[in-house]
């Protein structure tokens, strides 16, 4: 069994983790569940080596260790898979080469590298887990998917007893989840433990055996999955109920903002219309590589318009770069956003009035007192936890990441949002905030579009909705007047079943 004691862990103005417990058996999948900012990641990364300068112990079948760097979590046993899976990669080399990396760099080769063993051991790795990759094929080719899987195959060839699995399903389409949910099984009844850190927390019930919950970096308990529900589960992690799950604002209509018309252009983005009214939350859905990212970012001018025509408020444009894009009223969050939505090494304040900085500039002198008020208004209108304004954004939970992300927007002149996967990786207390963060955005008349495979989310938030399949819109749906199946129906390609018919 793996204890760790007492742990406690303090940031510069955040006490993180305050003297909690957690325990997993082995041959366990174990969930780790709390709201964003509970210190779920961060007593992981103690777990790996990642955090260092920690209060507390951890115990393997009682003998006491410690974990000062990833090394010695290594070998204890303990590997992590993190949400943002590049980051452990190596793109430009290939699967063997990243599965067998510690292999390559550990200096107790011979002076020849063996590659045939390499290769060869890789993809023993791979079809140990039924896995059907390329050992030779180049990272940077892969699915997110198939990336996770690759670090999965690193993990079996470490021999790892603890698996850390942070937010695994995020960037997964369904057919995705089920087939790491299959390999997760196969790896417990192997005698592998499963630490598995979600929101989702249907998918929790569905595979795992206990869980434990954390509140403000404090132990709430641990529990029986089969004794425990969603609802209680959301109520331990939050500390109340959660009463509305849609807090949806009614408001007026009006004349139309956005206008897009037969509109292709690179990401495979093919002949799409649609259009977004004033007061409007517009849906699309769709399957993971439908078509909603690369028709977000398109519209945002992140790549090449090869046809159509935008028009917004009227006024026909076509945005060359996303600067265009914010020129002409266009604002968007992405579904990446520690790669694309915020800078991570960056303070709050820094994050929140980059988008229009020139409003707190006189001439080229930049008014910091202006900076200052703008940012500390932002953060108490949107939300966001942090010690202060000064605060690096790297040291705050998922949830206030994506608020400031959000948030960064309110403070422009924006008149259509849009929302690509805004709620991924975040808690259901932070979801509800950011859902009345948008209807705030369309009492004020503004037009959104919601970009998510989150099919319960668009029934619960727009009022019509797109649904793509393969870079198009195959179909146009009023909200209330749909269901989750219908949905499912045409983002799988049923358009082109009754077309066949």
């Amino acid at each position: 069994m793996l204890k760790m004691k007492s742990i406690t862990k303090t940031f510069p103005g955040v006490k993180a983790l305050d003297n909690v417990d957690f325990e997993v058996e082995l041959g366990e999948i174990h969930a780790l569940i709390g709201a964003n900012g509970a210190g779920k990641s961060t007593l992981m990364k103690i777990l790996a080596g990642a955090y260092g300068g920690y209060e507390g112990d951890i115990f393997i079948d009682d003998n006491k260790i410690t974990m000062n760097n990833p090394i010695e979590a290594k070998h204890n046993g303990i590997v992590i898979v993190y949400q943002e899976v590049d980051t452990a990669l190596v793109p430009h080399l290939t699967v063997a080469e990243n599965i067998m990396m510690d292999y390559i760099v550990d200096g107790k080769n011979d002076v020849f590298m063996n590659w045939k063993y390499i290769r060869k051991q890789a993809k023993q790795e791979l079809d140990a887990l039924d896995l059907d990759i390329n050992v030779n094929c180049l990272v940077s080719d892969l699915t997110l998917s198939e990336k996770q899987m690759v670090l999965i195959g690193r993990a079996v060839f470490h021999k790892a007893k603890y698996l850390i699995l942070d937010e695994p399903t995020a960037p997964l389409s369904i057919e995705e989840t089920e087939k790491l949910f299959e390999i997760v099984r196969k790896l417990k009844n192997d005698g592998m433990s499963v630490i598995f850190i979600s929101h989702r927390l249907d998918e929790v019930f569905k595979i795992c055996e206990k869980i434990t919950v954390l509140k403000d970096g404090k132990y709430v308990g641990t529990f029986a999955t089969k004794e425990m529900t969603i609802d209680k589960s959301v109520e331990k992690m939050l500390g109340r109920k959660l009463e509305n799950s849609y807090p949806k604002i009614k408001v007026d209509i009006n004349e139309t903002l956005l206008e897009v018309k037969d509109f292709s252009g690179t990401g495979g983005v093919n002949n799409v219309n649609l259009n977004v009214r004033s007061g409007e939350i517009v849906g699309l859905a769709g399957l993971v590589g439908g078509g909603k990212t690369e028709l977000c970012k398109l519209l945002f001018g992140e790549g090449n318009i090869l046809q159509g025509e935008i028009k917004l408020k009227g006024k026909g444009f076509k945005p060359k770069t996303p600067a265009d894009a914010v020129q002409m009223g266009l604002a968007l969050v992405p579904e990446e956003r520690r790669k694309e939505g915020i800078l991570v090494n960056e303070s709050v304040e820094t994050n929140l009035t980059l988008p229009t900085l020139d409003k707190y500039c006189k001439r080229s002198f930049m008014q910091k007192g202006k900076i200052k008020k703008a940012s500390v208004e932002s953060i108490d209108k949107v939300g966001i936890k942090t010690p202060s304004e000064k605060q690096l954004i790297a040291n705050l939970s998922g949830g206030n990441q994506q608020k400031v992300a959000i948030g960064k927007w309110f403070l422009s002149d924006a008149e259509v949002f849009i929302f690509d996967e805004p709620t991924k990786g975040v808690d259901v207390g932070s979801k509800a905030e950011i859902y009345e963060l948008i209807g705030e955005l369309v009492a004020q008349g503004k037009g959104i579009i919601y970009a998510s495979c989150e099919f319960n989310e668009i029934l619960g938030l727009t009022d019509r909705v797109y649904v793509m399949y393969n870079g198009t819109v195959v179909k146009e749906l009023i909200s209330e007047e749909t269901t989750e199946e219908e949905l499912l129906y045409y983002s799988a390609g049923g358009a082109l079943n009754e077309k066949q018919n």
